[in-house]
């Protein structure tokens, strides 16, 4: 006799953190339209980092239980919705996490072939064109880092890329970047840095290129106050 087996996907931490959050509001320990406690004291009271607090109140807002408003803090939804089953969200910080392993060693192979690549000068274009595009570059923002992996010539490192360019796709991550982005000039020093890493890469430096790629992954996690 055969035993089918279902394999449950652990919780991340900022998921576990959402599910507690959601229970209290079904619950009624929070009403609707009532505002949360701020980050800094869920943090405290739930013993969590505050950028787990972050991740799970984006996540909830993408679901329709709480609403942001700026300046007030986060409120229960008037009319939370009915328990659901969510689609699964990679973390944010986890995918920081994987991009700071990977795109300085990236940054610094595709600096060992010294060679300009027109997708990625296209795309620098796109993020460095007046007024600012946030759809286009965003999307050109995703591309970009997704073609540093293509100018090592490596179809490995180039298919971990296209997965990372897929979860930087999703509504959590696009969530929080968006709102990383909002303050004026953001975008400008985000495709500054992209250019100082190109061009170490175009020069052959290999150290500069991996350099600029981690600073530049310190300065998304801050600006997404994810550190």
């Amino acid at each position: 006799m055969s035993v089918e087996q279902t394999t449950f996907r652990p919780l991340q931490r900022y998921e576990q953190i959402a599910e507690r959050l959601a229970a209290d509001i079904r619950s009624g320990l929070y009403a609707p339209s009532e505002r949360l406690p701020s980050e800094r004291e869920l943090a405290r009271t739930l013993e969590v980092s505050r950028a787990s607090v972050r991740e799970a109140l984006a996540a909830l807002q993408l679901q329709g239980v709480v609403e942001t408003r700026k300046g007030a803090g986060t409120f229960v939804s008037a009319r939370p919705p009915a328990p659901d089953e969510a689609p699964h969200d990679a973390s944010p910080s986890a995918v920081l996490e994987a991009r700071a392993q990977l795109e300085p060693a990236v940054a610094r192979l595709a600096a060992a072939r010294a060679q300009r690549d027109e997708a990625a000068e296209r795309l620098l274009a796109a993020m460095e064109a007046e007024p600012v595009d946030i759809a286009t570059w965003n999307a050109s923002d995703r591309l970009f880092h997704r073609q540093l992996a293509a100018m090592t010539g490596n179809p490995v490192l180039l298919a971990f890329a296209d997965h990372v360019a897929t979860l930087m796709d999703q509504p959590l991550w696009q969530r929080l970047r968006d709102d990383s982005i909002a303050t004026a000039g953001r975008t400008r020093i985000h495709v500054a840095e992209h250019r100082m890493i190109y061009e170490a890469i175009v020069a052959g430096d290999g150290d500069a290129a991996a350099f600029y790629s981690e600073q530049h992954i310190n300065r998304v996690r801050a600006y997404m106050e994810l550190s």
